[in-house]
């Protein structure tokens, strides 16, 4: 070689063994660097953590310096990236205690823990496999680390969990099964636990859960975000409550004089992919796609019947209110210190929307409504049921002119086709939004139930029907669930006709999400129906079915209902051959039977039946939702047949040991004490 020196290693090798060096030493100041406040409620665990990997930072700096040289740069690497990657995502893990939802933190806490698990391992592991000895590591740094890998091991073994307690108290309020006079004592004690007493906090806390909707990539943020939005509200008002001087979160707002006055950035879920404008009331058309409603509502109008943004044709112009995302809007306005958006109060109502030969017509309607004469009657609700169907313009003509309360005291008529003729006319009236809260205000519920028990079976139908179309609106199926549809509901699942059985399913399914139904619709006995179901080798109501047992799954009831009609082989299947949503659905089902007082009996069945092979499909290539609960599943199907192999090695050894110490007294016994000495049992042979 050129020169006649030592041969020099290749240049890239001492970049790789520097960059491994200078990921340990940088992950170790950067945990040392302060600023880890943690106010969740693992702050326990987190604390422990940092403080461990603090003491990590004498050694950090001499591997920084060492000036011993490996023999292979690349040999270097090796040992030292376990230990680089270990620190990382323990780093992960701290960012995550200090800058995530607690809500979210504590309603996950199995997974949680599960990190907290594998990073303590992870870091344990890598100290205990490097190799000091290669390195200028002092004899008192070491001494150091190897305390580290003591308390590490201590950690591994034993788990560490937050408050039982306080995680079922979360849980009862983001499920709404607590006692309504508990709640306040609740809401204390949370609001304490998780350091949300303060406007800071607060704003802190609705960001957070904004970030987790915005790093869902624009996707609709579902019902498990809505739920937690809805809950820290909760604990918002009643902090509030209890400190009226408090005032509204400050947030990020533009005129405080602590901001340093960037523009606020509108997270592009929030707009309208049409004006590109922050949406103050926002609808999902057939397409599945969002708008701000008086957007579509031009587009539409000028004669478009294709999607704007999908450019797929739109199989109908319904526009269903997105709830959920009006809430998340106003959430993120709140935190950011600015005026949420005012929606018109008529938002999809048409100006001048009667013309006076029109309101005479429905006026002369209304009149024969409450003639004493049955024959005007029926006829007049029949006239009015058509009305109603053909467009939005004289659904919010009848209803301008007063028809809904006469409408609803026919719902007793002795007449059965009038009866039915009310209770459909009801059913197209409340497909125009603001007609539902002036139907539920006339105590419309209690007679469309009496019809959906005791009318014919069109009429019985179109009650279902109604009472799905009030059920959109939350607080609705509360008032709904109270007044014995539910039961009422199941029977028509049970006897009605197929369009009657979807009808009555889609109800079902509407009310169920609220939790207080749920326990009605158990005791009412819709398990075994919807199981029935969904083994139907027709397959009919297959989705509807999959989807309600997937709700009621979440409820303690249900959960053992489910268990009790031997549902493994079927939801096996399932998750093997179904729809995607079916898939993700009995996932999400499976996954609810396997985390219970049951769940070893449950797993060992689902092992039974080969659920591994189809899990692994769902993972690689299910919904997102499915592959979330496939991965579940596989980590707890994985540990279980772990402890089960470790379980029966365990049975062996206790087995073999115990033939050993048999076989040796035996051995023992037969073995007479004194040879030489006469026995009556061994006689000496002359």
């Amino acid at each position: 070689m050129a020169g006649g020196g030592e041969p020099q290693p290749p240049p890239v090798v001492v970049v790789l063994a520097g960059a491994a060096k200078e990921r340990v030493a940088k992950a170790v100041e950067a945990a040392a660097s302060g600023g880890w406040e943690f106010r969740n409620a693992y702050r326990r665990q987190l604390l422990a953590l940092s403080r461990r990997i603090r003491l990590l930072g004498p050694f950090a700096e001499e591997l920084r310096e060492a000036r011993r040289v490996w023999e292979d740069g690349k040999e270097e690497d090796q040992a030292l990236a376990p230990l680089a990657e270990a620190l990382e995502k323990a780093l992960e893990l701290l960012r995550l205690g200090r800058d995530g939802s607690r809500i979210f933190l504590v309603l996950e806490r199995d997974n949680v823990m599960k990190k907290f698990l594998d990073v303590i391992a992870q870091l344990e592991q890598a100290l205990r496999d490097f190799p000091y000895n290669k390195l200028d590591i002092s004899d008192e740094v070491r001494e150091q680390v190897e305390l580290v890998h003591v308390q590490l091991k201590r950690a591994k073994e034993r788990v560490d969990m937050p408050d039982d307690d306080f995680y079922n108290d979360l849980l009862s309020l983001y499920n709404k099964s607590c006692n309504p006079s508990a709640e306040p004592a609740i809401l204390e004690r949370l609001s304490e636990k998780l350091h949300l007493m303060t406007i800071t906090d607060l704003t802190q806390e609705s960001l957070a859960l904004h970030e987790m909707v915005a790093s869902g990539g624009g996707q609709d943020p579902g019902e498990h975000i809505e739920k937690m939005s809805m809950l820290l509200k909760k604990i918002k008002d009643f902090v509030q409550t209890q400190n009226p001087e408090m005032g509204p979160p400050i947030g990020l707002n533009l005129m405080d004089s602590n901001w340093d006055r960037r523009p606020l950035t509108v997270p592009d879920e929030f707009r309208c992919p049409i004006s590109l404008e922050l949406m103050k009331d926002p609808v999902i058309v057939a397409t599945g796609q969002t708008y701000e409603r008086v957007c579509i509502e031009k587009w539409l109008a000028s004669g478009h019947h294709t999607c704007p943004t999908t450019q797929q044709r739109m199989a109908n112009t319904t526009l269903t209110p997105n709830y959920v995302l009006r809430s998340l809007i106003a959430q993120w306005c709140e935190a950011n210190g600015i005026e949420p958006p005012k929606r018109s109060s008529q938002p999809d109502k048409p100006t001048s929307t009667c013309s006076s030969s029109e309101r005479a017509n429905i006026d002369a309607l209304l009149s024969k409504l409450c003639s004493p004469d049955p024959e005007e009657q029926r006829s007049a609700a029949a006239e009015l049921r058509l009305l109603a169907k053909r467009n939005a313009n004289n659904r919010i003509c009848i209803a301008e002119a007063g028809a809904i309360p006469f409408l609803v005291s026919l719902l007793a008529s002795s007449d059965l086709r009038t009866q039915e003729h009310a209770v459909t006319a009801l059913l197209n009236l409340s497909i125009h939004e603001d007609n539902k809260a002036t139907i539920i205000s006339s105590g419309a519920v209690p007679s469309i139930v009496y019809v959906l028990k005791n009318g014919c079976m069109e009429a019985r139908e179109n009650a279902a029907a109604t009472l799905f179309s009030l059920s959109v609106i939350d607080e609705y199926k509360v008032t709904i669930g109270g007044t014995g549809a539910i039961p009422a509901l199941v029977v028509l699942l049970s006897e009605g006709s197929q369009r009657g059985k979807k009808d009555a399913a889609a109800a079902l399914f509407n009310l169920c999400i609220y939790q207080g139904n749920k326990g009605r619709a158990i005791r009412a006995g819709l398990v075994p129906l919807i199981m029935g179901l969904v083994t139907n080798p027709t397959g009919a109501l297959m989705d509807e079915a999959m989807a309600i047992l997937s709700i009621l799954s979440s409820h303690p009831e249900g959960k053992a209902a489910i268990g009790a009609a031997e549902p493994i082989p079927v939801l096996v299947e399932m998750i093997g051959s179904g729809t995607p949503r079916n898939r993700e659905n009995a996932a999400a089902v499976m996954l609810q039977l396997c985390s219970g007082d049951k769940q070893l009996v449950h797993l060992a069945r689902a092992h039974e039946c080969g659920i591994m092979v189809p899990l692994r499909e769902l993972a690689l290539n299910g919904t997102e939702r499915g592959k979330r609960k496939a991965v579940q599943l596989l980590e707890r199907m994985s540990r279980f047949l772990v402890q089960q192999q470790e379980e029966q090695e365990a049975q062996m050894q206790a087995s073999a040991l115990a033939l050993s110490q048999a076989t040796e007294q035996v051995q023992e016994a037969d073995i007479p004490e004194q040879l030489d000495s006469p026995s009556p049992l061994f006689p000496v042979l002359e």
